[in-house]
């Protein structure tokens, strides 16, 4: 994962960050199923306060782009008709 803060971008630092973690996932950079950093692992490495990084994970999961799974850490999310096509099957195998 390679993200890069422009300071003199008119973007807020969270946006430019939600904003290049949803890129790559959207191109594949990123697939379903990566380990992104922690927040105050991303934070530190970016020079960032913790609180930015924890903002843009947040608009992340609202999106739907990434999933935190509690302590075992947050992760690029599978795209939405992937996630439906799964339950699907997996409700048909429950009934079948």
């Amino acid at each position: 994962m390679s993200l890069k803060i422009h300071l003199d971008d008119s973007a807020p630092s969270y946006e430019q960050v939600r904003a290049q973690i949803s890129e790559q996932a959207r191109a594949g950079a990123l697939p379903a199923g990566y380990r992104l950093p922690t927040v105050r692992g991303l934070a530190e490495s970016l020079g960032l306060a913790v609180n930015t990084v924890a903002k843009a994970y947040r608009a992340l999961e609202a999106d739907g782009v990434i999933e935190t799974r509690g302590r075992n850490g947050t992760y690029i999310a599978a795209p939405a008709a992937t996630r439906e096509a799964s339950t699907a099957a997996q409700a048909y195998a429950e009934r079948a």
